[in-house]
């Protein structure tokens, strides 16, 4: 089975997935860019100076991983940072780069997406780390997302937006959904009152299960609450001092 899409299944499912980014607000203006590869060394990328909402199949550029341009059409210039995935990963056959406001907002407040609060973003997602600031269009950016291009599914980009990849592109798209979910879910967190985060056991429960789904990267997410030993502890020293309480109290009485 040929782990490629065709030349015009890769333009359909870009302008498809262009509208639905457009749609859900990841992108205004001519924000944004998507790449499928159809070979070994062929990408199907957004042009340049387009929304990606309502792109047609024929609007597309067809280009080597070498940089050569196939058609007339110009690709974006942050296609250099697609390539760049490309040419490290072997495994992925799809990059997608969007300014998803709430991921945004956490890349532009330079702070990664690492805590183990959710299992869906854990096992499918993973950790997204913050690369170091790049000027766009330069190859300041895509050497900014080398360190992560092996070991994550998805780097935010600081001050700029996110980069999510994975092995074909509906899977890189749900990696960009479950990012801006995680950033809208902390957001509103703010409101509510400190998140609860699994315990390192747990994690790890999370983590094999990410690995029997085939998946190798993404990183372990930190466990900054108590582990499970401390919760334990923290448990039995609580039931100690109800107790001591409920001794004194009983003391007291006794004196009244």
């Amino acid at each position: 089975m040929n782990k490629y899409m065709t030349e015009i299944q890769a333009r359909k499912a870009i302008c498809d997935i262009g509208d639905k980014m457009y749609i859900k607000g990841f992108v205004a203006a001519n924000d944004g860019n998507i790449s499928v590869k159809i070979s070994d060394d062929t990408i199907i990328v957004t042009p340049t100076g387009v929304s990606k909402g309502g792109m047609t199949p024929a609007s597309l550029v067809k280009m080597k991983l070498d940089g050569t341009v196939l058609g007339d059409n110009k690709p974006s210039s942050e296609v250099k940072m697609h390539i760049r995935v490309y040419r490290l990963n072997q495994t992925v056959n799809s990059v997608v780069h969007a300014h998803p406001p709430g991921s945004t907002a956490f890349a532009i407040a330079r702070i990664p997406m690492d805590r183990p609060i959710m299992s869906e973003s854990i096992v499918t997602l993973g950790v997204v780390p913050v690369a170091d600031y790049a000027l766009p269009g330069t190859e300041e950016v895509p050497n900014s997302i080398e360190p992560f291009i092996n070991s994550h599914n998805a780097v935010l980009l600081a001050n700029h937006g996110l980069l999510t990849w994975g092995e074909s592109l509906t899977q890189a798209w749900y990696r960009m959904e479950t990012a801006e979910q995680y950033s809208n879910i902390m957001t509103r967190l703010k409101s509510i009152g400190e998140p609860k985060e699994f315990s390192s056991s747990q994690i790890n429960d999370l983590i094999n299960i990410r690995k029997n789904m085939g998946i190798e990267s993404g990183g372990v997410p930190s466990c900054k609450s108590h582990s499970e030993s401390d919760l334990n502890a923290d448990s039995k020293a609580e039931h100690q001092e109800e107790l001591i309480e409920k001794i004194i109290r009983q003391v007291l009485s006794q004196l009244k």
